[in-house]
């Protein structure tokens, strides 16, 4: 079973639709037990960082999410969900969750950038990933966001897009998954990504 973690703050409907065309069974909970029961957890993640971070601790998902990381259920985080993982964000000057070093920070309109980043992408591989397997060299991917990750080991980035700046945009490390683009809006590639997260 896949937990979509349910915080008020997140794309759900699309996620889980995703995973069901592909034959997976999902539940979208808040529930901490259930969320610790899944044999895989998805955070997705739509808004504002300060914002999310509150719901997650008004319903003390933020220890669940750590406690996931710690016991190596495979966790996926979209979006915001990624950088929510991070230790803080230029957004409302605000502490993550602190899983992973690294930082949240802001595209500038100063480099002549459209602010935020709405639309396709192309990723550009930096390692291989278990998401990436059997997909086919620079795939373009559908991306909605003002702030991006600047993880701080470069050995876990994944891959990388650009934007005016060289964002990451995809990371691996041990159980945990994270990407700034949406899969579930991303077409085959990006469905092709969410059935391997569900196979790992």
């Amino acid at each position: 079973m896949i937990a979509i973690i349910d915080y008020e703050a997140g794309n759900l409907k699309s996620v889980e639709k995703a995973f069901a065309y592909l034959g997976h069974e999902t539940c979208v909970t808040d529930d901490p037990a259930a969320i610790l029961a899944a044999s895989h957890v998805v955070l997705p993640g739509v808004g504002a960082f300060a914002d999310a971070m509150e719901k997650l601790k008004a319903r003390r998902l933020d220890t669940v999410i750590r406690a996931l990381a710690d016991r190596g259920t495979p966790l996926l985080g979209i979006c915001l969900g990624m950088q929510l993982m991070y230790a803080h964000s230029e957004e409302g000057d605000c502490a993550g969750l602190g899983i992973l070093p690294g930082r949240v920070v802001r595209f500038r309109e100063s480099h002549g950038l459209k602010v935020p980043q709405i639309g396709w992408n192309k990723l550009e591989f930096r390692r291989p990933s278990r998401l990436f397997a059997g997909l086919k060299e620079a795939p373009y991917v559908y991306f909605v966001h003002s702030y991006y990750v600047a993880a701080e080991d470069p050995a876990d980035v994944t891959a990388t897009t650009r934007y005016g700046v060289t964002p990451h945009v995809a990371v691996e490390h041990g159980n945990l998954f994270l990407v700034q683009f949406h899969p579930e809006k991303s077409g085959d590639a990006g469905l092709a990504m969410l059935d391997q997260f569900a196979k790992c």
